[in-house]
């Protein structure tokens, strides 16, 4: 089994918002999922991810998508400079 750390669609027709989502490679886009890690606002620029489950998956061999990836890689920069400063 291939899982994939994806976005999924949410909102009406012209108000989007995503779910951050551990996912089998081969459900749809919008389909089934394994467990919900996060969401995304783009109209907002809401992001939050939970950075240990987020991690955890990526230990077990889950792929992220790119979009994912750079917003994981966002949360967790702002994480650290809320530490530091």
């Amino acid at each position: 089994m291939a899982v994939a750390l994806r976005l999924t669609r949410k909102g009406s027709k012209k108000r989007p918002f995503y779910r951050v989502v551990a996912a089998e490679k081969s459900s749809p886009r919008d389909g089934r999922f394994i467990e919900l890690l996060g969401i995304y606002d783009p109209r907002t620029k809401l992001i939050r991810i939970d950075g240990e489950r987020y991690k955890h998956w990526i230990s077990v061999g889950a792929k992220p998508t790119p979009t994912v990836a750079s917003l994981a890689k966002k949360v967790a920069r702002a994480a650290a400079e809320a530490e530091q400063g």
